[in-house]
């Protein structure tokens, strides 16, 4: 099996003294390469393509520590299911996510976090000076209709 962007993880396994397996390798590179919004059950299956003998509370548990570590994030989006997102080699980048309430639809914006191109640059920094917070990462998420969705719901009306 290839190692894709897991080998740039390899280090931060190491420096928590953790061992690199294959389990992690593979739910690393099936995040990775895959990208989207995965749930458990979808990594699961996918890594029990290359690892038949896997079981799903492994992989949750693989999940939470790569979630642990700042390899992987977790999101709730409110669809019953936590959701999991590749993010290592990201840091300075902002995340949003559009997701739309009828289709379940997830449109990701990026843009780096220090640029003037970051729609929240000032209201995060509002933040900061009123409350005397750091504030190192966000986790935005909007939640609306998708055009498809909006098209749908005016047809109605």
């Amino acid at each position: 099996m290839p190692f894709g962007q897991g080998w740039g993880c390899r280090g931060r396994f190491k420096e928590c003294g953790l061992k690199w397996t294959q389990t992690r390798q593979a739910v690393i590179d099936i995040l990775s390469s895959k990208g989207g919004h995965l749930s458990a059950e979808e990594i699961f299956l996918e890594v029990k393509k290359l690892l038949p003998g896997i079981g799903l509370a492994t992989v949750y548990r693989t999940l939470e520590l790569l979630t642990e570590l700042g390899i992987v994030r977790k999101f709730d989006f409110k669809d019953g299911r936590s959701r999991y997102e590749f993010v290592a080699g990201k840091e300075g980048i902002e995340h949003y996510h559009l997701i739309c309430r009828i289709c379940g639809k997830i449109i990701d914006y990026e843009t780096e976090a220090d640029k003037d191109a970051d729609p929240l640059k000032d209201f995060k920094k509002s933040l900061s000076e009123k409350f005397k917070f750091s504030i190192e990462r966000s986790d935005i998420q909007f939640f609306g209709l998708c055009e498809r969705c909006k098209g749908l719901m005016e047809k109605k009306d």
